[in-house]
């Protein structure tokens, strides 16, 4: 496996894909994702723009679908569900498929939707995504971080890092992002609550009420 870690889609090399995708947005779809499926939704389809996501969803019935759309950390007005893990409960969730757009998560999805193989991961299914890659030992791998709007995200780094870790003895190093996230998750892997109050966009979560 040749490994490479980026901090935003728009840091992908141009006209180029891997063999297999990790998309990464802790803060929250991807964990979002992962604990609707945990869950037992029947599947997830994220979607870039929340027309195209009303557009695919009406040809499900409403008894078998859920809507989440969220822009800008908080829940799209009209929809079911914003972009929280906590709002994923069985009970919710059970049978039903996810229809979700969120404000960078499902950007970055949508950059390496035509790559070999696309995974999500979030620090809760970060050793099930290592398991995945040492199995599958795909070519070329990338760890995504969906970023905040174009810029920067900690918590998407520390958690590249942490799959990063996993593999890199199996691995090629590809660029220096793969060792910066790996040296950011071992500083901070004692206190990824501590991460998430520092990060900017954990501040964000903060000024709306989502601590939880």
């Amino acid at each position: 496996m040749k490994l490479f870690v980026y901090h935003t889609p728009e840091l992908t090399p141009t006209g180029d894909l891997p063999d297999c995708a990790v998309v990464i947005d802790v803060l929250r779809a991807t964990t979002t994702i992962a604990t609707a499926l945990a869950s037992g939704a029947e599947a997830v389809q994220a979607f870039r723009d929340l027309d195209t996501l009303m557009e695919k969803s009406e040809k499900w019935l409403p008894e078998k679908r859920l809507r989440a759309g969220e822009r800008g950390g908080a829940k799209v007005e009209g929809y079911d569900l914003g972009n929280s893990p906590l709002d994923c409960t069985p009970e919710l969730m059970e049978g039903k498929r996810l229809f979700i757009s969120t404000t960078n998560g499902t950007r970055a999805l949508d950059r390496v939707a035509r790559a070999q193989r696309v995974i999500t991961a979030a620090m809760i299914n970060r050793y099930s995504v290592v398991e995945y890659l040492l199995d599958k030992q795909p070519e070329s791998v990338w760890l995504l971080g969906s970023g905040w709007e174009g810029g920067y995200s900690l918590e998407d780094t520390a958690c590249a890092g942490a799959i990063a870790q996993g593999i890199v003895n199996v691995s090629t190093v590809g660029n220096d992002e793969v060792i910066a996230a790996i040296s950011l998750y071992t500083q901070w892997q004692d206190n990824l609550l501590g991460l998430f109050h520092q990060a900017s966009h954990g501040q964000r979560l903060l000024k709306l009420n989502g601590e939880e």
